[in-house]
């Protein structure tokens, strides 16, 4: 028994929508379907796959841009993210016109998530972990057995979430990253919001934003 995943590019800004499953009861939860729904449906079927969730790292646009049609065509619960991102997903109308993205609605999480929450994908379970900066509710989802960890905007390889947004903070996300990120360990394997996936590890030592030479 295990936990399966498969990243599905949508939006203009090739966000990585993440399909998580367990592949005991192939049951799948959708990790920020920010748009392209047809593609990340076509993903799920290819896969004999049952979702029965969505998961919200953050209220941004491109990562949760089509969780109100998804959830109009499947009903499916939402969870996630923190409800500091609330601002967020209630100005989701206006970011779509903003970026020039077709119309959203707007949507309330069944489930706001909190630092030390758990979410169930099947079988396998999943730690929550509130790391703010990019915005004030952004969480993680973390996958012990597996050493698999979804950061949404926080890391990339190679860089950082940016945090010039409303509510945005440098600081803060430099914390989130060194004092809930790098205590996973080394090992953990992370699927960013954008971009190839890479290690905490591998950030540590090479990232120019967090590598640990930068603070001695």
């Amino acid at each position: 028994m295990a936990l399966q995943f498969h990243t599905v590019p949508v939006t203009p800004f090739q966000q990585n929508c993440t399909l998580l499953w367990c592949d005991q009861t192939m049951r799948a939860a959708v990790v920020d379907p920010g748009g392209d729904l047809e593609r990340i449906l076509s993903a799920v079927e290819e896969r004999g796959l049952t979702l029965e969730k969505i998961l919200l790292t953050h209220g941004h646009l491109d990562h949760v841009g089509g969780t109100a049609a998804l959830v109009a065509q499947k009903q499916l619960p939402v969870e996630g993210p923190h409800r500091e991102d609330a601002f967020w997903i209630e100005q989701l109308p206006m970011q779509a016109q903003m970026f020039g993205f077709p119309a959203v609605e707007t949507f309330t999480p069944d489930r706001w998530l909190e630092q030390g929450d758990t979410v169930t994908v099947g079988d396998e379970t999943l730690e929550v972990h509130h790391c703010p900066g990019h915005t004030p509710g952004h969480v993680i989802f973390f996958h012990r057995p597996s050493n698999l960890a979804l950061v949404g905007d926080v890391l990339f390889a190679g860089s950082i979430g940016r945090t010039d947004f409303p509510k945005g903070d440098h600081d803060t996300l430099i914390r989130s990253i060194t004092e809930k990120l790098w205590p996973l360990g080394d090992e953990v394997r992370f699927v960013p919001g954008h971009g190839p996936m890479s290690t905490f590890g591998q950030e540590r030592q090479t990232n120019p934003f967090v590598a640990d030479k930068r603070f001695g």
